[in-house]
């Protein structure tokens, strides 16, 4: 993980460029910007960050102390890291949503190379296999298994639901191992939110839209700042089990992502979201396989290139200080 550095704006530009990554994807179903964030090393910092707008940042906010309320919440690094969450979010939308309407098979093998190599990155988190471990990772594993075979729900888009849909999908944003995208799919929510996203920027948003996308919004900034502490609490008092947990979510979560499989006849001429996925033998495959073959083996050796480099990078930054210290 690189460290903090609140005063450097190439630190700022990496947390950019971290955000944009989360934000990339949490726009489509199948990868979680929680996995991502574990991959690139600030997932601890951003559920520290997060779960510090507590009552103590409300005290210095009370007081006039914003340098110390600036420090506490990390501010800095948050803004740098949301500009990149959101404007990912907004210019690539569009494009991700197309490439899984039109481009299933191929986007499916990249989500896949992406998980595998993140399965082996969270393994690492696990420092000893305890038998609560295992337990931990069984029932993550099962229930990632159950969500990845649930059908979508095809909910009425009201007020109140937005709100619990941004409740429950940015709970499943920040766990390595969830999609919130996927979430939204599985409430009937993630084409009608998108569709306000897309609109957002175009300034196509009538005032009806705008309410629906400040209530969806809310919920995710009260999911956000709730769960965060939970998460936070579990990670400092039951870490090996909780990314044991995590790390069955992921596997389970396979199941969704298999590049193989295709509409039913039934449901084929149904919106994406609507749509129903049936698997496909491989013998039974019409398209070539090796094209999605080094689709998967190339983003999951991009992941593990970023991991490396961004453990070799800290590693470096913590020479220069020990040699600063030692002068």
């Amino acid at each position: 993980m690189i460290p903090r550095n609140p005063g450097s704006i190439a630190g700022d530009l990496i947390n950019f460029a971290r955000g944009f990554c989360m934000g990339a994807a949490d726009s489509v179903p199948g990868v979680s910007g929680g996995t991502v964030a574990l991959i690139l090393g600030h997932y601890h910092r951003l559920v520290a960050a997060i779960s510090h707008f507590d009552s103590r940042a409300l005290a210095f906010a009370r007081s006039g102390q914003w340098r110390r309320l600036v420090t506490h919440i990390d501010l800095r690094f948050l803004i740098a890291l949301g500009m990149g969450v959101g404007i990912a979010i907004l210019s690539l939308a569009s494009l991700l949503h197309w490439l899984l309407e039109n481009k299933l098979p191929g986007t499916l093998a990249v989500f896949m190379g992406l998980i595998i190599a993140s399965i082996w990155i969270v393994a690492r988190q696990i420092r000893s296999w305890s038998p609560a471990a295992w337990g931990a990772m069984v029932l993550g594993t099962s229930v990632g298994y159950v969500i990845s075979s649930l059908s979508p729900l095809a909910g009425e888009p009201g007020y109140l639901y937005l709100f619990f849909s941004g409740v429950i999908a940015i709970t499943a944003m920040i766990l390595p191992g969830i999609s919130g995208s996927f979430v939204l799919v599985l409430l009937g929510v993630y084409h009608h939110v998108i569709g306000l996203v897309k609109a957002l920027p175009r300034g196509d948003l009538d005032l009806e839209g705008f309410i629906e996308m400040v209530v969806f919004a809310t919920g995710c900034a009260i999911g956000l700042a709730s769960f965060s502490r939970v998460l936070r609490w579990l990670l400092e008092h039951y870490q090996n089990v909780t990314f044991a947990c995590l790390l069955g979510l992921m596997v389970g979560s396979l199941k969704r992502v298999w590049p193989l499989q295709q509409p039913t006849p039934e449901t084929i001429n149904e919106k994406f979201s609507h749509r129903v996925f049936e698997f496909v033998p491989v013998s039974e495959w019409s398209q070539p396989i090796v094209p999605l073959l080094l689709l998967g083996i190339g983003a999951a050796t991009l992941v593990l290139v970023l991991e490396w480099l961004s453990v070799h990078l800290y590693r470096s930054q913590q020479t220069a200080v020990a040699s600063n210290v030692e002068d």
